[in-house]
């Protein structure tokens, strides 16, 4: 059961990191893009829009990491 946990908590820990990552990535794609106009520039347009996504995407998926390692604490405060 120690496994189980200490392995969720490095991949929650892992998700946590890259997360940071790619905000900061999009915050920086936000400020290069102040001065633009949305369809502008298509490329700049669809790189955002994808940026977008993929932070949306893992953030979802670190909730779920974090909900995994709630979880796990829970089943084994019960025992």
């Amino acid at each position: 059961m120690s496994e189980q946990a200490g392995s969720a908590r490095r991949k929650f820990r892992s998700h946590v990191l890259v997360e940071g990552i790619l905000i900061a990535v999009l915050a920086v794609y936000l400020m290069l893009a102040r001065g633009q106009v949305v369809g502008d520039d298509l490329t700049f347009t669809v790189i955002g829009a994808g940026l977008m996504a993929l932070v949306t995407y893992w953030t979802l998926n670190t909730l779920r990491d974090a909900l995994e390692v709630m979880a796990v604490r829970g089943r084994r405060l019960k025992h």
